[in-house]
């Protein structure tokens, strides 16, 4: 579900409030004509809920397993999307860009 920052970082609040695990991934850099600027964000509980968007619906499934995995782990995580021979199958811009995003727990 895409969000405006208010909405998105008050429900982050909120799950942090009910002593759910959350991260929040973050478009850090984009190259081409990549669906969401600099600074969008998603945010992840523990489940696997989220609001917001970093790509329009492209990379979504795989940023919030990343998020997943960033929750259990407590490691941060730099991700690159784009138009490659190894991830042309599994996730990929249909606009032919990058991105990266960063992926951190919320304490």
């Amino acid at each position: 579900m895409n969000a405006d920052d208010d909405s998105l970082f008050d429900t982050l609040r909120r799950w942090r409030a009910e002593s759910r695990p959350a991260a929040l991934a973050t478009v850090v850099s984009t190259w081409g004509s990549s669906p969401r600027p600099e600074g969008s964000h998603l945010a992840v509980d523990g489940e696997g809920h989220f609001i917001g968007s970093v790509s329009g619906g492209c990379i979504e499934g795989a940023v919030i397993e990343a998020a997943l995995e960033v929750m259990r782990s407590r490691q941060p995580r730099l991700l690159e999307f784009g138009v490659s021979d190894e991830q042309a199958w599994q996730v990929g811009l249909a606009c032919g860009g990058r991105v990266q995003v960063f992926v951190e727990a919320v304490e």
